[in-house]
């Protein structure tokens, strides 16, 4: 089907008009990051030096990167042989542990974090490692599983035969002919993990009540304003220092990213 020039016209049009919806605000940010204001921003790039000193922002990275190393690399290896379980094979009660699965997926986090704190303090893991990562590695997986196991259903058939015939098991299998061949969906379900896991701000304001030093990227900034800077430009200047991590993966993933996503649309 050919477009004409004046649909293709129509779609940069509107296209473009989105692109400034969503990039003005973050424009917005990062200008307001290199201003001054009444507080103390000394402005332009000084205001993120004074932001990194002022606001611990180096602790607070230092425990979001390593939450979201280990909440990405269990719940990718946990959601690939749970996708290919669910996908490729059939045992009973298949479909009902699927559909628990779901639930994951279909229950909101503000539902299940007041029970979910009592739970974990009474086996004493509140202000720990692990009130942070067991939560969001459990929501991880519900989304991983469903994700890969719609590429596991339709992967092809004579590809795992001829593993099979070449007497490759079960996990050769999966590990050595289908993952590869999953890797676009692999890498956008990486960056998903690590976007959410990243942004994450209402576990851990539960879940670390009094420790400190295990606060997140994003919960520190929320603690920034008020406790230490009245100001917007060191604000904003916080903002761009949390939100940079999540953009450098998705730049340097986002060929990956794409392409499983729309091979994921696809295979739906």
């Amino acid at each position: 089907m050919r477009i004409s020039s004046a649909e293709r016209s129509a779609n940069y049009l509107v296209l473009g008009l989105f692109a400034i919806f969503a990039i003005y605000p973050l424009l917005g940010v990062v200008v307001g990051a290199l201003g001054t204001d009444s507080g103390s921003a000394p402005g332009g790039l000084a205001n993120f030096a004074e932001a990194w000193r002022v606001g611990h922002f180096g602790d607070y990275l230092r425990t979001s990167a390593t939450v979201s190393l280990v909440v990405v690399a269990v719940s990718t290896v946990l959601s690939i042989m749970a996708g290919y379980a669910f996908g490729t094979m059939r045992f009973p009660g298949r479909d009902v542990l699927f559909y628990l699965f779901l639930l994951g997926i279909m229950m909101p986090a503000e539902a299940i974090v007041v029970p979910l704190y009592f739970d974990l303090r009474t086996v004493g893991l509140t202000d720990t490692f692990w009130a942070l990562a067991l939560p969001q590695i459990a929501q991880s997986v519900a989304f991983g599983t469903f994700w890969l196991r719609a590429y596991f259903r339709t992967s092809s058939r004579a590809v795992v035969e001829a593993a099979r015939l070449d007497g490759a098991g079960t996990f050769r299998t999966l590990w050595s002919v289908l993952v590869p061949l999953a890797r676009p969906a692999i890498v956008t379900l990486v960056v998903l993990t690590f976007m959410w896991t990243w942004n994450e701000f209402l576990i851990p304001l539960v879940m670390i009540p009094s420790n400190e030093a295990l606060r997140t990227a994003p919960l520190g900034l929320g603690f920034f304003q008020g406790q230490y800077t009245q100001g917007f430009a060191l604000l904003a200047a916080g903002a761009c220092i949390v939100a940079f991590p999540v953009v450098l993966v998705y730049l340097f993933l986002q060929r990956h990213f794409i392409s499983g996503m729309l091979e994921g649309a696809v295979r739906e």
